[in-house]
């Protein structure tokens, strides 16, 4: 059973990277396999196969009864249970957040950003527009600020193929800023909200590394920069992003005030963790209700505009993406089937015999993650690899908490996911909007991208090897 489970993950594993030659969307896949999966693992529990022994006789409570009945029970009422409730704190802050973005963006509220970007330097303007996305991803998302960011390249830059190196400087930028921060990147979220990295310790830790491995490639890539952009005309400042009117008929002060309150919605879900040591989809929720009851009292005061043209948050919860959503739900699920069938731990003793370096697997990670989605990468190497407790043996230092491997796992998967276009979500985006072509992105900066990211992990290294333990 354990053989089938490993073969249905690694078919489903591929359909997912295939999702665009298939034409069949990898939430679909996902909810599939980890349907596939818990089935099989159920059969195969029952057949005396459980992992966790002592933890099973602990929350048995049929004792006495049938074993296959304290079986069912503890995989059904504990160990779905568990996996479902930690799945449903990452679902519920990505829910929120991107339902506060969506709600800045639909009000026009990235303008206050962009529209200060006017010059028409080529290298003045791939130096701004990625330092700027740089700090936005961070802030924001990078899959929400590469799509803010394309749309003003739009209004910037008139030929198509010109735009597309400064599109994949974005995505280098975006991915890089989205690794050091806790709610920048979707795996780094991931991290975060199971507890393996803090905030205290991603910032300062991988804040170096990743403008390392953003800025180095980028400076190369303005060498082959020259001259000024030519005028654009009029239809280009035109956007299909933006398909609602709200941003016509709120005030410069209201668009402002819900900006600025979206993003300190944003900014204060890591003090809140800290404060409250509450899980951080609570934070977010507390932020999501304080800009609703805004926005319903700023409509409220509207009386004399249509109400097809008000973006209330029952109208901006229709453009989030919930085939993301569910494709998060459906992978980590599968993968936390096979973590529940022992075979992710037997996957972590066979890397430790084979390379033995937490850094080098950590590397690979990062490449694989330019390869195929990195979010299952980091959902199997959560499972893999337990957080280790205060006090542990020495060997084990690396996985505590804000431990070397989680930090390293962190950079790596955010910023590794850079070296094909389609190895992150920001890649994939500007695929759809820009069109670049994936051959053209592995000649022109794919090499760039896979320096900056080992220059960025080599900095890393050697930060920690050397500078840390200086400061202690």
């Amino acid at each position: 059973m354990v053989s089938l489970m490993i073969i249905l993950f690694l078919i489903g594993y591929a359909c997912i990277a295939l999702e665009h030659n298939l034409k069949i969307n990898k939430a679909a896949t996902a909810l599939l396999l980890s349907s596939l999966l818990w089935t099989i693992y159920i059969f195969y529990a029952q057949g005396g196969y459980l992992i966790n022994v002592e933890e099973y006789i602990e929350h048995c409570k049929f004792a006495g009864k049938d074993v296959v009945d304290n079986v069912l029970h503890y995989v059904v009422d504990v160990q779905i249970i568990e996996h479902v409730g930690d799945v449903a704190e990452i679902i519920f802050f990505l829910l929120g957040a991107m339902t506060v973005v969506e709600l800045i963006d639909v009000h026009g509220g990235f303008s206050i950003i962009t529209n200060k970007i006017t010059t028409k330097n080529k290298k003045k303007l791939l130096w701004t527009l990625s330092i700027v996305t740089f700090i936005m991803s961070a802030i924001l998302d990078n899959l929400t600020t590469t799509i803010v960011m394309v749309m003003l390249l739009r209004k910037l830059i008139a030929k198509q193929k010109e735009r597309w190196l400064f599109a994949c400087a974005i995505i280098l930028a975006a991915n890089s800023g989205g690794a050091f921060s806790p709610i920048g990147d979707v795996t780094t979220i991931m991290l975060w909200v199971k507890g393996n990295v803090t905030t205290q310790a991603l910032i300062p830790n991988l804040i170096l590394p990743s403008l390392v491995s953003s800025l180095f490639p980028i400076f190369l890539i303005s060498f082959s920069l020259k001259g000024d952009l030519e005028e654009v005309v009029e239809e280009q400042h035109s956007s299909s992003h933006h398909t609602l009117k709200a941003a016509e008929i709120v005030t410069p002060f209201e668009q402002k005030f819900i900006f600025y309150l979206g993003v300190g919605c944003l900014v204060f879900v890591p003090i809140f963790k800290s404060i409250t040591h509450l899980p951080p989809f609570l934070g977010i929720l507390l932020g999501l209700g304080a800009l609703w009851i805004y926005t319903e009292m700023m409509y409220g005061n509207k009386k004399n505009i249509p109400e097809s043209s008000k973006a209330r948050i029952s109208v901006v919860l229709g453009r989030i993406d919930f085939t993301t959503i569910l494709f998060f739900l459906g992978i980590l699920m599968a993968v936390a089937a096979l973590q529940c069938a022992g075979i992710l731990h037997d996957l972590s003793i066979l890397l430790d015999e084979k390379l033995h370096n937490i850094y080098l697997i950590n590397i690979l990670i990062g490449i694989l993650s330019s390869i195929v989605d990195n979010v299952p990468l980091v959902a199997g190497a959560m499972g893999m690899y337990e957080v280790a407790p205060a006090g542990c043996a020495e060997a084990m230092l690396p996985y505590m908490q804000d431990g070397t491997f989680w930090l390293f796992l962190t950079y790596c998967a955010g910023v590794g996911g850079s070296i094909l276009i389609i190895g992150s979500a920001a890649g994939v985006v500007v695929m759809g909007l820009e069109k670049v072509d994936f051959v053209w992105y592995l000649k022109h900066v794919s090499l760039y991208a896979l320096i900056g990211y080992l220059t960025g992990a080599g900095f890393f290294i050697l930060q920690e090897l050397f500078l840390v333990p200086m400061l202690h």
